[in-house]
C-alpha cells in the first residue's frame, strides 16, 4: 500500500490520505474547489465549482499513475441536489465523454465551507 501525497491541489486537513495506492488501484478521497495557485476554496457556481474540483482530482489521480480516463467509479456530492444536477452534468461532460462514462453514484449531502460538490474516484493505475 503506498500513500499518494501532493501539495496540488491542497494538503488534506483531517486525518486522511489524499489517495491511498494498492497494487494498480488507486483510492482518491472527495476533492472539492481548492484554488490549487493560491490554496484557498474556490467558491463559485456549480460549473465552477464542478471543474476545479475534477481539475483537483486530475491532479492526484497523475501524482498516482493514473488519469481521468482510468477511473472506474465515482461519488459525487451535491448538497443542492436536484438543482444543480444539470450545470454538474454539463460540466462533467468536459471531462468525461461517452459513452465509456466510469460508473457513478449522485448523493445529496453537506457540505463545509460553502462548497457545492466533492468528488472521489477509485481508478486503475500503473502498479
Amino acid at each position: 500500500m503506498q500513500i499518494i501525497k501532493t501539495e496540488v491541489p491542497t494538503m488534506p486537513k483531517g486525518p486522511y490520505s489524499q489517495a491511498v495506492k494498492h497494487g494498480n488501484v488507486v483510492y482518491v478521497a472527495g476533492q472539492v474547489a481548492y484554488d490549487g495557485t493560491s490554496g484557498k476554496p474556490m467558491l463559485g457556481d456549480i460549473k465552477e465549482q464542478t471543474r476545479q474540483t475534477l481539475k483537483n482530482l486530475e491532479a492526484v489521480l497523475k501524482a498516482s499513475g493514473s488519469s481521468l480516463d482510468r477511473v472506474m467509479k465515482l461519488t459525487c456530492i451535491l448538497p443542492n441536489f436536484p438543482t444543480d444536477y444539470v450545470g454538474f452534468n454539463e460540466a462533467f461532460q468536459e471531462f468525461f465523454k461517452g459513452p465509456s462514462y466510469p460508473a457513478r453514484t449522485t448523493l445529496q449531502a453537506g457540505l463545509l465551507g460553502g462548497f457545492v460538490v466533492e468528488i472521489e474516484a477509485i481508478a486503475l493505475c500503473d502498479s
